[in-house]
């Protein structure tokens, strides 16, 4: 009787661990894939950890930017949420000052709202961006290498 309990326990246990489950993993260290030179200065990467999820609603990319790269102002038809996973960041409203964002920092854009972000000028910067999915990114103006240049001073100064 003890080697028939024994037995089905460890057929049990086999059963269980031999299931097959069909998972969706994704993970934020990857890199990415180096996004081509458009709408922004500089070196960056692009890791689309969930994209176009209609489950979900929301879209989820690590954007890894080398120090002294920025994107143009832009908006997004969704709220964005910006995750500061490494390093510093510069980030600005239209007709707001600008701030450094550091590891930790996290920071909502409402929709519609015209803003630029960026590495800082001495800093790589790697954050998670958490967006709806609705409309693609609206670029409206470049932000120039002259203003990005006074923004990093007025910033160091402070």
């Amino acid at each position: 009787m003890k080697n028939l309990t024994f037995s089905l326990l460890i057929l049990a246990s086999v059963s269980v661990f031999s299931q097959n489950y069909d998972y969706q993993v994704y993970s934020y260290l990857k890199e990415g894939t180096k996004a081509p030179n458009t709408h922004y200065i500089g070196e960056a990467w692009l890791n689309a950890i969930i994209h176009d999820d209609k489950e979900l609603g929301y879209n989820i990319t690590k954007a890894t930017f080398k120090a002294n790269s920025t994107l143009d102002w832009h908006k997004h038809s969704s709220a964005q949420v910006l995750i500061i996973v490494k390093g510093e960041a510069y980030y600005q409203e239209r007709g707001n000052e600008p701030v450094i964002l550091k590891t930790g920092d996290i920071i909502k854009c409402e929709k519609d709202i015209e803003h630029w972000h960026s590495s800082s000028k001495f800093s790589t910067v790697t954050y998670l961006a958490l967006y709806g999915g609705e409309q693609p990114t609206t670029w409206t103006e470049i932000v120039t290498q002259e203003y990005y240049d006074k923004v990093a001073q007025r910033l160091k100064s402070n």
